[in-house]
């Protein structure tokens, strides 16, 4: 699930009061290796392209995601000098969370109820928008507003989710649709608020909706026509009805009691996913339980994968890889689907290919995104329900009554929103640091 944080003092079902506050931390890791000169190679084809002069053409900014752009034309001397040159005002004034793209001079975004916009970056002219008429009483079926995260691009075509679960295709130039195709069951409380990715000559998507008892899934459609190509679940279903696949049989085997599928387990991938073209890895980031309380929906404990996990796949037929679970039983809507970054790092003297995340939980995790292995754990958020990380077991050690079981908790940090939500984060290869929008947000 996904929360947008406000600074304000909220009220809490107990009676007592807990203060949302928003803070930044730059969290330190390990030194980069050979950065340098991609950043200046990056540069320099840049500056080649001429017009426009920068674009950004995939969510994350590439595969890896890490957000890093070498641009250096405004710098430390003069960005005081910055100033407004132009704005659009927006049909409403509801959640907006979307990163947007520039692809040859327009910028395509999304904004509240799925609307896609195409502006000229320059003057910030209006070419077109599309609006998929989303049934306003499809809200209902949102944890936190009706927003929207942004648009895939490939080959001048545009890709969207729709908060009704629709993936769609635009033609970028016109707005004008090319397809649409409904990818999952009208009938449940499903959304999608996340951006779209392009891997190979597919387009991936997942979903939300892990809160009203949904089973989470991620799908890849073809570009050209929109057809379902493969689809992995996260969670199990029905062991009556058999398992899609081996994963989800080892799945089923750590789900205590039952029926969990009945009130669908969860385990929605609303936002992340990350992809390294060489090891040819899926990365995919896995939501809460549905529901929350895991003596609920496996009243005889256990793990329940592959909720609030890392989950690698591969890309051309969606078959489980390996995976990393942050939060085993997860009571506390500690997703794992916060931002992924993708990197080559020295770790203990030797060059490692990286996997960093910052889920809700409160630990900074770096693994190696080749075998799942677990590199580090470290804090990044104050927490109470767990002292640190067992890097032999990579288990988290959890504190006394932090499932709310055998007593009170007291203030309890990360709170549900988490120490990070969906909120981008970003890594700068020749400083080696990873930039974390941080929450200290506790609930009691």
């Amino acid at each position: 699930m996904s929360r947008s944080p406000t600074n304000r003092l909220a009220s809490t079902s107990s009676g007592k009061t807990v203060l949302t506050l928003c803070t930044f931390v730059a969290v330190c890791q390990l030194t980069a290796c050979g950065k340098s000169e991609q950043a200046e190679t990056a540069t320099e084809q840049i500056i080649a392209r001429q017009a426009p002069d920068v674009e950004w053409t995939k969510h994350g900014l590439n595969d890896a995601e890490d957000r890093f752009s070498p641009l250096a034309q405004i710098n430390v001397d003069n960005v005081d000098s910055l100033g407004l040159d132009w704005y659009s005002a927006y049909p409403t004034a509801r959640g907006k969370e979307a990163t947007p793209l520039v692809i040859d001079g327009v910028i395509y975004t999304t904004g509240s109820w799925s609307n896609v916009f195409a502006h000229d970056a320059r003057t910030g002219e209006l070419l077109w928008y599309h609006d998929p008429e989303v049934p306003r009483t499809w809200a209902v079926h949102l944890c936190c507003d009706v927003v929207n995260r942004g648009v895939a691009y490939a080959d001048g075509r545009l890709f969207f989710g729709t908060l009704d679960g629709r993936l769609v295709s635009l033609d970028a130039s016109t707005g004008e649709r090319l397809w649409q195709v409904q990818t999952t069951d009208t009938s449940k409380p499903y959304s999608i608020t996340g951006a779209p990715r392009i891997i190979k000559d597919k387009v991936l998507i997942g979903n939300g909706g892990s809160e009203l008892g949904v089973r989470g899934f991620v799908s890849a459609y073809k570009q050209e026509s929109g057809e379902l190509d493969w689809r992995f679940y996260t969670v199990p279903g029905n062991p009556d009805e058999g398992f899609e696949n081996a994963a989800m049989e080892k799945a089923a085997e750590t789900w205590g009691g039952g029926p969990w599928w009945e009130i669908g387990g969860g385990g929605t991938a609303w936002d992340s996913m990350a992809f390294d073209a060489e090891l040819d890895m899926l990365y995919i980031g896995v939501g809460n339980g549905a529901p929350w309380n895991r003596q609920i929906r496996s009243p005889d404990g256990g793990d329940n994968l592959y909720l609030s996990s890392i989950v690698a796949l591969d890309p051309d037929d969606g078959s489980y890889l390996w995976h990393y679970q942050t939060t085993p039983g997860d009571a506390w809507d500690y997703t794992a689907t916060q931002h992924m970054i993708l990197a080559d790092m020295e770790f203990d003297g030797e060059v490692r290919q990286v996997l960093m995340q910052a889920p809700k939980n409160g630990f900074f995790y770096v693994l190696d995104r080749k075998t799942g292995e677990l590199l580090s754990a470290e804090p990044y958020a104050t927490m109470t329900w767990a002292s640190h990380v067992d890097m032999e077991t990579g288990r988290p050690v959890e504190t006394e009554n932090a499932r709310y079981t055998d007593g009170p908790t007291g203030l309890h940090l990360p709170g549900p929103i988490g120490g990070h939500n969906w909120h981008p984060m970003s890594y700068h290869p020749e400083h080696g640091l990873v930039y974390i929008p941080r929450q200290e947000v506790g609930t009691v």
